[in-house]
C-alpha cells in the first residue's frame, strides 16, 4: 500500500511539475503591434497646415503574416479628400515618398473612414522601418494639395 500511495505521489508530482512548466503560447492577438486613436494634424504636416480639419487611425501589424490593418478617420478638412496614402521611410517632421496608395478606397468628402489592410512588400516596406515609427498617414485636399492632415505611425508591442 506504501508503494501504491508513493506512486500515486510521485505521478501527481511529474504532473504538476509538467503543469507549471508548459507556457501558454500567445494567440495571434498577443503577438500584434498597435496604435489606437493616433491624431492626424495640419501641425504635423511638413512644412505645417493651418486647418481645422483633423483625423486619427488605429493600426495594428501582424509580425508573422506581415499584415498591416488601418482605420483611418477624418473631418473638417478644407474641401474633398482628393489623396490618402502611407509615405515612409521618414521621422516626424521629415517628408517621404509613397509606400500605400488608398486612392479607390476612401469617400471623397471633407469626413469620412474607412479600414483595409494589406502586406508588407518586404522592399519598400520595411518590417524595421514600420516599427521604427517611420511611416505617416497623408490625406490630401485641392486647397492642400502636399498634404492637409498627417499622422505618424508608431506603434506599440
Amino acid at each position: 500500500m506504501k508503494k501504491l500511495h508513493l506512486l500515486v505521489l510521485m505521478m501527481l508530482g511529474i504532473f504538476c511539475l509538467a503543469a507549471v512548466s508548459c507556457k501558454k503560447d500567445k494567440d495571434d492577438k498577443d503577438n500584434l503591434y498597435t496604435v489606437e486613436n493616433a491624431p492626424m494634424s495640419g501641425a504635423q504636416e511638413n512644412p505645417a497646415v493651418t486647418t481645422t480639419g483633423t483625423g486619427s487611425f488605429d493600426a495594428s501589424y501582424n509580425p508573422a503574416s506581415k499584415q498591416l490593418t488601418i482605420t483611418i478617420r477624418w473631418s473638417n478638412l478644407s474641401g474633398n479628400a482628393t489623396l490618402m496614402h502611407i509615405h515612409g521611410p521618414a521621422a516626424r517632421g521629415t517628408n517621404a515618398g509613397v509606400l500605400q496608395n488608398f486612392a479607390t478606397l476612401f469617400a471623397t468628402a471633407p469626413a469620412g473612414s474607412f479600414t483595409t489592410s494589406f502586406v508588407l512588400n518586404g522592399t519598400t516596406q520595411t518590417e524595421a522601418d514600420l516599427l521604427a515609427g517611420k511611416w505617416y498617414v497623408n490625406i490630401h485636399t485641392a486647397a492642400n494639395p502636399g498634404g492637409e492632415i498627417r499622422g505618424q505611425i508608431e506603434l506599440v508591442y
